[in-house]
């Protein structure tokens, strides 16, 4: 895609388009207005931006930030690839604002309806990002969209010890949205929810907090909820070579778009946190492969250390065993397959059932092909002894393009100008 000259903000059509924005006159529109200019600016600690155009996305090489939220759409039957085509335009315009820590604009006068719901205002953009995607579904339940799918986007097959809720799975379209500031994070799906309206329905959302990974070396590995150091061994963004051949997709000649994009897939895994708590240190650190308080493998002194998966002890056992997270999880252990993790941590109240927290990962990963993630789980889901701890409840997948060039939108790249 060259470059344009196109502005960044939303026509006419694109805000009429969803039907809780219907009424909004030009004059509003989306113009361009910093946060801090709204009445009743706050103080906020990351007045960082992320670069929402080039090569490939934001929201996967990008640092990890601390909040997630996580939103899927179902595209209503009747509407047309116009309809949309308007719709992710106005999307990725939102979403070019927004990351700059810019409003959608505030209202001239009290009779019109605010092109911008407020919430974020007078915050910074907070190294806000947007990254989305299209399930199987828009592609194969919407024949009117003329579109054929990524040759390798298809669902997730079961794996052993799944109990998927579908409702909280897959989805037409998806989007990541990741901030240091959660409520910039909600706002920007809510601006895609309203933009969307009458087009577009949410199917779920899922918010995470407490990053489980981190993408380079100036990132400290940060503890999931089970206390343990996470995404130590994790792809570094620093590793060209290793995201051209593991995240990045090269050439497609089925989706042109997917060039320098990737497959994002996402699990949803309850942990019953209490029975783990209740565990001896030693079966916890059995449990992963790592020392708990150092994050080493339990062949090693240090967390970075390369786990040595062939080392003994003194009676000629396994010093990390067969059953252990890191083991499975190991390239070395699934043919070579790796993935960039980038998963949060939620909490949701009370479990009805057990009276006890509601909690567990939200795992995310991406990869260039998805048999690299079907590989690994395939393994941990019939041999991690984390298993007796965990259920996964939840399972997308989805096709990320790559990333947009100024003046084009998200509409433009999927269904051509």
């Amino acid at each position: 895609m060259s470059e344009g000259e196109k502005s960044d903000g939303i026509s006419r059509r694109g805000l009429l388009v969803g039907g809780g924005l219907a009424g909004l006159g030009v004059a509003v529109g989306f113009a361009s207005a910093p946060r801090d200019s709204a009445p009743g600016a706050v103080t906020a600690a990351d007045t960082s931006t992320v670069p929402f155009y080039g090569l490939h996305q934001a929201g996967i090489a990008t640092t990890v930030q601390d909040f997630l939220t996580f939103a899927a759409f179902d595209l209503n039957e009747t509407a047309s690839s116009t309809d949309l085509r308007d719709v992710l335009n106005s999307w990725s315009s939102a979403a070019a604002l927004m990351t700059r820590g810019e409003s959608l604009g505030f209202p001239t006068n009290n009779y019109d309806i605010p092109v911008d719901s407020g919430e974020a205002w007078g915050r910074p953009a907070s190294a806000l990002t947007v990254t989305i995607g299209y399930g199987a579904s828009l592609y194969r339940d919407h024949p009117q969209l003329g579109l054929s799918a990524p040759a390798l986007l298809k669902d997730l097959p079961a794996f052993t010890g799944d109990d998927i809720d579908a409702t909280i799975s897959n989805g037409d379209i998806a989007v990541q949205v990741c901030a240091n500031d959660p409520q910039v994070a909600f706002h920007a799906v809510h601006t895609l929810a309203r933009l969307g309206s009458g087009i577009v329905a949410l199917r779920y959302t899922q918010l995470g907090f407490g990053r489980t990974s981190s993408v380079n070396a100036q990132q400290e590995s940060a503890r999931n909820l089970l206390g343990f150091k996470d995404g130590t061994n994790n792809l570094r963004s620093n590793a060209e070579s290793e995201f051209k051949h593991h995240v990045w997709v090269g050439r497609d000649a089925s989706a042109p778009y997917m060039v320098a994009g990737t497959y994002l897939i996402a699990r949803k895994i309850r942990t019953r946190l209490e029975s783990w708590s209740n565990a001896p240190l030693s079966l916890q650190e059995e449990t992963i492969g790592r020392f708990k308080v150092t994050g080493a493998p339990l062949s090693g002194t240090n967390e970075n250390d390369t786990p040595d998966l062939g080392a003994l002890d003194g009676s000629g056992n396994q010093i990390i065993p067969s059953s252990a997270h890191i083991r499975l999880a190991a390239p070395g252990s699934n043919g070579g397959a790796k993935i960039l993790r980038r998963g949060y941590g939620f909490s949701e109240g009370l479990d009805a059932t057990t009276g006890e927290i509601s909690c567990g990962l939200y795992f995310i990963c991406f990869t260039s092909k998805p048999e690299s993630f079907i590989k690994i789980q395939e393994n941990l889901a019939l041999n991690d002894a984390l298993n007796n701890y965990t259920q996964h409840v939840s399972s997308t997948v989805i096709a990320c393009p790559g990333g947009l060039s100024r003046g084009f939108g998200w509409g433009d790249q999927l269904f051509g100008r």
